[in-house]
């Protein structure tokens, strides 16, 4: 396993209350944070459940796939949903990721903290990226 793994949050940045200079600043930092660092072993991209793939999830996707490192997408807030729904809605999201995307490296997943809903698969899933050789 890789030893001093760290994981990088960037909460809300897309939503916050801030004058569109400064949002446009941290969208520049952002796509050059994801595309040049090196040690990054991959991205988690946290997803509200009922709404999937915003504006903002397309442009982080464009500035990260093409360092060819793995993305799990997380959609979060599934509690909120029948279980048809999330099931619906995750099927949409994955026919969509193989429609504009095609990348195997991409994948995603119902999640819910609360209901502790696909915790063991993300834990799995962040366990294998920081055990590969590669994330050394």
């Amino acid at each position: 396993m890789r030893t001093g793994a760290l994981m990088a949050d960037l909460p809300g940045y897309g939503f916050a209350k801030v004058p569109a200079e400064m949002q446009r600043g941290w969208q520049i930092f952002v796509a050059r944070y994801l595309a040049e660092r090196s040690v990054l072993v991959g991205l988690v991209l946290v997803m509200d459940a009922r709404h999937p793939m915003t504006t903002l999830d397309r442009k982080l996707l464009d500035w990260f796939l093409p360092t060819g490192r793995p993305v799990r997408a997380l959609l979060t807030k599934s509690d909120k949903l029948s279980s048809t729904e999330g099931r619906r809605t995750l099927q949409n999201l994955l026919a969509l990721i193989a429609r504009d995307y095609g990348r195997a490296e991409l994948s995603a997943q119902l999640f819910s903290a609360v209901e502790r809903i696909g915790v063991a698969e993300a834990e799995n899933a962040l366990g294998d990226w920081l055990e590969s050789p590669s994330a050394s």
